[in-house]
């Protein structure tokens, strides 16, 4: 990226590698000044707001608005507004109405603040801007600088100083610093090879977006020629972010258009270090917002079996501009890795819980989306406070049991470091409490989303014995028996691969549904392989002990939604207590 700012759908990039404004003049005369003027103008003509017929009368009908406001700014900075009535008879006009002026100015204003808003830079360029300084010194410093000239211009056509600052997110919601570095892809991969790699992530919390679609549909499917084959991009337009998922290395090539989705990887999977990525080929690639000529929305994989990766592949449009399509698919390519290894994927959450008498307990809750899992446990780590020394998270949404080498026993691995839940579902209060490091997904509608760092990377990759392993049945109404325990590895598989839970509106999916072992992300793809794994995974299970059942969350019953999974979580937690 080469510009000084770009603008793509609802978010401006500013590159601070190109240009940093350090004061208000260097602001005014910016490229991404003048296009954000440019787009509000073009918005409030295309209205024919009372605000825009004022300016226009006021500059005269041939007058081109973005030079003449930019140069009433300029001026507003150095003058005092008497002063500029008596250079020129338009500004005496404008200055005829200043609560006119004003609401442009706080319209404008309003207009900058509603982007998301995202600076870059690029350490291996050279340029009038920033590269090798303080990043989050420099995002600090521009926050202050629009608000300073904001101020200052307000104030001046006012004649006098405001009473009340509110010190608004009003810079950048997040930084990322860019490096060149080399990787290690082969040959046919040849196209992302300059596509820069995301070395640090600088939040600006409360970080909220706005993405177009709340939802996900489908699953996704496998395709046998390579999606990435006849691939054109313009690389100025890419980001990558080297995730890491698991075990596994990924790399996840995302379009400019959608960076929120790109950016808010950070909150979930841990950002690879350069000497873990450096020429080293990744076991995962992921290419999110490939501008092709398929009018419809296309999220399909293909396992590259040569060259020993996993290829995911989403085309442009706004239909995948909701960031399950950019967890889920790399989720559901991480646990195909995992099938091919021997290891069996969990769609579900598991605590490591440290009881104050000094007992451990390593619990699993497996359920499709909306199933009540994230919720039970949450519910539960509320109850528990007086009995419960610590409560670890080793997945929230996606895990993987392997075998001891040493016994055989079942151990239960993470993939991610953060969770991506419902604020529905959470304790009231509990979004707020965590607000400082949340990034908010359309917090206004339903299905609104929140990411949250909750674990380690080292936490989750250490492998916990189990003891208790739950399906989570949201759809079954009980009074008293919320947990059942089964008697036999098949009794229990039955349950389990049925998948079976009331819809919760987290897909395109109503009523009483049925998901191959509630896990369309890897298992419903490869469901051969997968059956291998479950009898030999449950087997194992009931040999070594582990307690296997059911806990009946009533999450998809009405009116149960917050008692369903705090009553499931009373039980649970008297289980264990005694």
């Amino acid at each position: 990226m080469r510009q000084e700012a770009t603008i793509n759908r609802n978010s401006i990039t500013v590159n601070f590698t190109v240009k940093y404004c350090n004061n208000s003049e260097s602001l005014l005369d910016s490229d991404g000044f003048k296009r954000v003027l440019t787009a509000f103008i073009e918005k409030i003509e295309k209205k024919e707001t009372p605000v825009y017929i004022y300016i226009k009368d006021c500059c005269g009908k041939n007058s081109n608005l973005v030079q003449e406001i930019t140069k009433l700014f300029k001026l507003l900075i150095v003058l005092e507004a008497d002063e500029l009535a008596k250079l020129d008879e338009k500004y005496c006009k404008l200055l005829e109405d200043r609560n006119t002026l004003i609401e442009f100015i706080e319209n404008l204003y309003t207009f900058w603040r509603r982007y998301e808003r995202y600076a870059i830079v690029r350490n291996s360029k050279k340029g009038e801007g920033l590269q090798n300084v303080n990043f989050i010194e420099a995002i600090n410093n521009f926050k202050n600088l629009i608000l300073s000239t904001y101020r200052q211009i307000e104030e001046t056509i006012m004649g006098y100083k405001h009473r009340v600052y509110r010190q608004l997110s009003a810079g950048i919601n997040a930084g990322i610093i860019l490096n060149d570095m080399n990787r290690n892809c082969p040959a046919e991969y040849s196209v992302l090879e300059r596509i820069p790699f995301i070395e640090t992530v600088i939040l600006q919390p409360p970080f909220i977006t706005y993405p177009k679609r709340n939802t996900r549909t489908g699953i996704f499917q496998e395709v046998f020629e390579n999606p990435l084959k006849e691939v054109c991009i313009n690389e100025e337009n890419w980001f990558c972010y080297p995730a890491k998922v698991g075990e596994s290395l990924a790399f996840v090539y995302f379009n400019r258009s959608f960076m929120s989705q790109g950016v808010a990887l950070c909150n979930l999977f841990e950002l690879a270090r350069e000497e873990e990525y450096k020429n080293r080929k990744p076991d995962i690639v992921y290419m999110y917002g490939v501008k092709d000529y398929d009018r419809e929305m296309k999220t399909v994989f293909y396992d590259d079996k040569e060259n020993d990766m996993l290829v995911g592949y989403a085309n442009y449009g706004e239909d995948i501009d909701y960031f399950g399509y950019m967890k889920k698919m790399i989720l559901t390519l991480h646990n195909i890795r995992m099938i091919k290894k021997g290891g069996l994927p969990i769609h579900g959450a598991m605590v490591h819980v440290i009881m104050k008498n000094g007992k451990n307990y390593n619990i699993v809750i497996m359920g499709d989306s909306g199933a009540g899992k994230s919720e039970s446990l949450e519910a539960f780590r509320n109850l528990s406070e007086k009995y419960v020394k610590d409560m670890k998270v080793i997945f929230d949404d996606m895990g993987t049991l392997i075998l001891n080498p040493k016994n055989g026993a079942p151990l239960g691995i993470g993939t991610e470091i953060g969770a991506f839940v419902r604020l529905d579902d959470l304790d009231t209060g509990y979004a707020y409490k965590e607000i400082d490091r949340s990034i908010f997904m359309n917090p206004d509608k339903k299905n609104s989303r929140i990411i949250i760092p909750i674990a380690s990377y080292s936490d989750i990759m250490k492998g916990y014995p189990i003891d208790f392993f739950f399906y989570a049945n949201n759809y079954d109404k009980v009074e008293d028996n919320e947990l059942e325990f089964f008697s036999t590895p098949s009794e229990a598989i039955e349950v389990f691969k049925a998948g079976r839970r009331m819809a919760k509106g987290t897909t395109s999916e109503v009523g009483i549904v049925d998901s191959y072992f509630a896990n369309p992300f890897g298992p419903v793809q490869k469901q051969e392989e997968t059956n291998i794994l479950i009898e030999r995974f449950f087997r194992e299970m009931f040999n070594k002990g582990v307690k296997v059942g059911e806990i009946k969350t009533q999450l998809g019953i009405k009116g149960m939604e917050k008692d369903g999974p705090l009553k499931a979580a009373q039980k649970l937690f008297e289980l264990i207590k005694d």
